[in-house]
C-alpha cells in the first residue's frame, strides 16, 4: 500500500480550471496535471479533489454567464452533463505523464454514515496501492447540500484524513489568506503562517468566492481546521503559481498561507463525530457540566442537562451548548430525545432502572475549538 503519511491531497476549485464562460480551461488542467506528475516523481502519492462539473456542463446547455440557473434541481442536471467532460480532460492530461486517473464521486452521505465512510477509505487506499491518481469530486447530481453550501473544500479535508495525508493543498485564485481585501486595501499582504485558526482569522476570510465557484476563503479555513485536527498541514495557494505543488509539499516559505497541524491528532472516530456527521439535535447543559466536560473530559450525565431540542435517537450525533447558546462540543447520544427529556436534571441515583447513566459517554464526545 502507498504510504499514507506522505500522500498529498490537492483540491482545485472551478474558478481555477474554467474560463469566464464556464468552459474547462485545458491549459489550467494541463498545468495542474504537470505539477501532480512532478509531485509523484518525488515519491509522494497524490489525490486530486476537483470542482468544475457544474461549470463544465453550463456551456453545453447554453446556460453560461448570466443564464446560469440558481435552482438546485437544474444545477444537478447540469453537473451530470459536465462530469464526463471534466474527468475526460483529467484522464487525457494525466495520461500524457503515463498516469492513470480514477474517478471517485462522493456525497455527504459517504461521510455521515459510518459504513459508507469506511467504504470510501478502503476505495481510496486501494486506488493508491494500484498507483492510480484518484480524481475526487462530490456527487453534484444527487448531493444537493453540496451544491448549496460548496463543501468540496471540506470533502478535501475529510479525504486528507481518510488517507492520512502529509499535506492538504487548497488551490485557489488568490495567493492565500491576506490581511485585508486587496480590492479595497492596496497594502494587503499575505499571511504566510497560521498556528491556530481563531475568530479573527475567520473574519479576515470573508464570504463566498466567484460566480463559477461555490466556495471562498472562509470555506478553505473551515477545511484547514478539519485538516489541522487530523494532524495534516494545509497550504492555501494560487493555482497559477509556477511550481506551486512541489513548493507547497516542500514547505517553501511564501508559497501561500500555511496552517499548521495541531500537536494532538484526533482519531478517526472522534474526527468523524466532530466534523463528518450531521447533528440531529442539541442539548443545553449548565455551567458546571460545561466546565467538567472541557477540563476533565468526563461523560455528560443527566444531572447537567437543562433542555434537549430536536429529534434524535440513541446513537445519533448531537451538539452540546451552554446556557448562552454557544456550541462547545459534539457527541453520540445514548438517549432518545423523549427519554432524555423525562430525565433532565436527575442524579444517577434517581434514574429509572435500565436507563443509561451517561447521556454522552466521554469516549463519544469531542470538545470543539
Amino acid at each position: 500500500m502507498a504510504d499514507g503519511r506522505n500522500t498529498v491531497v490537492v483540491k482545485v476549485g472551478s474558478s481555477s480550471i474554467t474560463d469566464d464562460q464556464g468552459d474547462i480551461h485545458r491549459e489550467s488542467v494541463a498545468k495542474l496535471c504537470d505539477e501532480v506528475a512532478a509531485v509523484r516523481a518525488t515519491g509522494r502519492p497524490v489525490v486530486v479533489v476537483t470542482s468544475g462539473a457544474i461549470a463544465a456542463g453550463l456551456p453545453s446547455l447554453e446556460l453560461g454567464g448570466d443564464r446560469r440557473p440558481r435552482d438546485a434541481v437544474t444545477l444537478q442536471a447540469v453537473s451530470a452533463v459536465g462530469q464526463g467532460s471534466l474527468i475526460g480532460t483529467y484522464r487525457e492530461e494525466l495520461g500524457r505523464h503515463g498516469l492513470l486517473a480514477g474517478q471517485v464521486l462522493l456525497a455527504p452521505l459517504d461521510f455521515f454514515v459510518r459504513a459508507q465512510y469506511l467504504h470510501a477509505r478502503g476505495t481510496l487506499a486501494r486506488l493508491l496501492e494500484l498507483g492510480v491518481v484518484p480524481v475526487v469530486n462530490e456527487n453534484d447530481a444527487i448531493a444537493d447540500d453540496e451544491i448549496r453550501f460548496g463543501d468540496n473544500d471540506r470533502i478535501a479535508a475529510l479525504v486528507a484524513h481518510l488517507v492520512e495525508a502529509e499535506a492538504l493543498i487548497l488551490l485557489t485564485d488568490t495567493p492565500g489568506l491576506l490581511t485585508a481585501d486587496p480590492r479595497r486595501n492596496p497594502d494587503a499582504s499575505l499571511i504566510e503562517e497560521i498556528l491556530e485558526i481563531d475568530q479573527e482569522m475567520e473574519q479576515l476570510a470573508g464570504g463566498t468566492g466567484t460566480d463559477r465557484g461555490s466556495g471562498g476563503m472562509a470555506s478553505k479555513l473551515a477545511a484547514a481546521k478539519i485538516a489541522s485536527w487530523s494532524g495534516v498541514r494545509t497550504v492555501i495557494a494560487d493555482a497559477s503559481r509556477v511550481g506551486v505543488l512541489v513548493d507547497a509539499c516542500d514547505d517553501i516559505p511564501g508559497v501561500g498561507t500555511v496552517i499548521r497541524a495541531r500537536a494532538g491528532r484526533l482519531g478517526a472516530r472522534r474526527l468523524w463525530i466532530a466534523f463528518a456527521g450531521g447533528s440531529s439535535g442539541r442539548i443545553t447543559v449548565d455551567a458546571g457540566a460545561r466546565q467538567a466536560l472541557e477540563e476533565r473530559r468526563v461523560s455528560l450525565l443527566p444531572a447537567g442537562v437543562v433542555v434537549a431540542t430536536g429529534e434524535f435517537d440513541a446513537g445519533d450525533a448531537v451538539e452540546l451548548e451552554d446556557l448562552d447558546g454557544e456550541v462547545f462540543a459534539k457527541g453520540i447520544v445514548r438517549y432518545d430525545v423523549e427519554t432524555l427529556r423525562q430525565n433532565v436534571g436527575r442524579r444517577t441515583t434517581e434514574l429509572p432502572e435500565g436507563v443509561s447513566h451517561e447521556v454522552v459517554h466521554a469516549d463519544d464526545l469531542v470538545v470543539l475549538p
